[in-house]
């Protein structure tokens, strides 16, 4: 595979990882309930995401930026009802 592929690939898989959180934003804003959500899992997950975001950068790797700081921003969301909603 060719350096553009596996870019090409990299941002499909980022489309797809961070439109899975769409729903469950939908959702929580629609419902105002967050009870479902795990604080901790949240506040795990947005330090890995942070984390990702800084290797894509420093590595040059836009796939991991892009999906990652896209997905970091809608965590961050998730995390800010749950904690306005409890």
């Amino acid at each position: 595979m060719s350096a553009s592929s596996i870019e090409l690939l990299g941002l499909i898989a980022g489309c797809l990882t961070t439109a899975s959180f769409i729903p469950q934003v939908i959702k929580i804003m629609k419902t105002r309930d967050a009870s479902g959500i795990s604080l901790v899992m949240y506040i795990a997950l947005i330090l890995g995401l942070a984390l990702w975001f800084v290797y894509g950068f420093r590595n040059g790797q836009a796939s991991i930026m892009i999906a990652n700081g896209i997905t970091l921003a809608l965590a961050l969301v998730i995390l800010g009802m749950k904690v306005r909603y409890r």
